[in-house]
């Protein structure tokens, strides 16, 4: 008799044997985990994007970008740690300017409220939403 793999992992419980595979965590927002040059993106949108940032550096449009900037929002004490904002994103234009990204697919309660303690706290920088890449 031949069993399937979820009929073995069955049996293995059933005899109160751990199983050596875990089944994989699914995403809050659904959004698959991608490598692009080595690195690994939250999205594929963050991964698209960072692509088009690439070329856009290539072809001279832009001085140049990061990822994952980290901003403090709170500052920390002895007693608590700093509130931090990690943008998906910073991009530096050739005009001096400077903006920061964040590639959304969803925008949820928690992200509007740290959207707006970052422009409280930093109003004279640019923070973009990307929704479509």
């Amino acid at each position: 008799m031949r069993w399937s793999e979820e009929q073995y992992m069955e049996w293995l419980e059933e005899r109160g044997e751990t199983t050596a595979r875990k089944k994989k965590k699914k995403s809050k927002y659904n959004n698959k985990k991608t490598w692009l040059d080595g690195i690994c993106f939250d999205s594929r949108k963050e991964a698209s994007y960072y692509n088009a940032l690439k070329i856009l550096k290539e072809a001279g449009e832009i001085k140049g970008f990061c990822r994952q900037p980290e901003f403090i929002l709170v500052e920390g004490n002895a007693e608590e740690r700093a509130i931090t904002y990690k943008a998906d994103f910073i991009v530096f234009h050739n005009s001096e300017k400077t903006e920061i990204i964040d590639v959304k697919g969803y925008e949820s309660e928690q992200w509007k409220r740290t959207y707006k303690q970052f422009k409280l706290k930093y109003p004279q920088l640019e923070l973009k939403i990307i929704k479509e890449v």
